[in-house]
């Protein structure tokens, strides 16, 4: 039913991930090959390609849905549907940061200190020729076409980047004086294929998987048995996203308790539950939270 690309690159290892995670795993002969398949009535077709390309296919109907960076969205200008952000990058699940750097040696601290016709070297052509309009900078703006921070300060002078924690820019010696703007990573839709009532019930079905995946990251559940005079103070340790849930179990004056919990809380929540009374604890994965 639905035409789908994915992005080749930065993002391809993390995007298969998410899509396995939420049960609509891909299959290609080969890491190399550019076509795919995913075992779903919902999907007619996967392909894979770069993710600057992505908005612009879409727009134009070669195909129903995909995934890319906001700031292709942006860069391109494609007039698109913007389904659901999903909130993963290449490293982290932080977004990505698109940037004005400079080399520290050049003293610059902030963007409106950058000379006119200075040069900047950037793969977001359009939306570094916006950002310095707005600030009324005349600049010349260079393509480039990867490894940007490596041109300063020999063949440009200051650069316009993606980052997401800065720590690569650092290390080349470069100074963020300005953020244009923060990317998530987002699935989309063509117009058309979103107005079809079959079609964006596929969709909306599909954001419903992939956003009970992401949401299921670095989530737990837990479960436990606790006597009924120490019910309260388990509870109360208890973080859940709506309230724990707690049954009586049969002919027994204790309560089984279970909850979703963060993975980085799990380690110091154990003993304190155990402390507080609880006993029977286990400790589950968690591969979906549909709310």
């Amino acid at each position: 039913m639905l035409k789908l690309v994915l992005p080749k690159g930065s993002l391809e290892r993390a995007t298969f991930e998410i899509f396995e995670a939420a049960d609509l795993k891909l299959f290609r002969g080969s890491e190399r090959d550019y076509h795919g398949n995913i075992e779903d009535p919902r999907i007619l077709s996967v392909s894979i390609l770069r993710p600057q390309e992505i908005p612009t296919y879409v727009e134009d109907g070669f195909f129903d849905i995909g995934v890319t960076g906001e700031d292709w969205i942006a860069e391109t200008g494609a007039d698109v549907v913007k389904v659901t952000a999903l909130e993963y990058s290449k490293q982290t699940d932080l977004p990505v940061k698109i940037v004005v750097a400079v080399p520290e040696a050049a003293g610059i601290t902030t963007a409106e200190q950058i000379k006119p016709d200075s040069r900047i070297s950037t793969e977001l052509p359009n939306l570094t020729k916006a950002y310095f309009e707005r600030l009324g900078i005349p600049v010349k703006v260079f393509l480039s076409y990867g490894a940007t921070e490596a041109k300063v300060p020999d063949i440009v002078d200051a650069i316009v980047d993606l980052t997401e924690t800065g720590s690569t820019l650092r290390r080349h010696g470069m100074r963020i004086i300005d953020v244009i703007m923060e990317s998530r990573t987002h699935l989309i839709a063509n117009n058309n294929t979103y107005q079809d009532p079959a079609k964006r019930q596929a969709i909306d079905e599909l954001k419903i998987l992939l956003r009970g995946a992401i949401d299921a990251r670095g989530r737990v559940l837990v479960k436990l048995n606790v006597a009924k005079e120490n019910l309260d103070a388990v509870v109360d340790l208890l973080p859940a996203m709506r309230a724990p849930t707690v049954s009586q179990l049969s002919q027994s004056d204790y309560f089984a308790v279970e909850t979703i919990v963060a993975k980085n809380e799990i380690n110091l929540l154990i003993p304190q539950l155990k402390s507080a009374g609880a006993s029977d604890i286990v400790e589950l994965p968690v591969s979906k939270i549909v709310p």
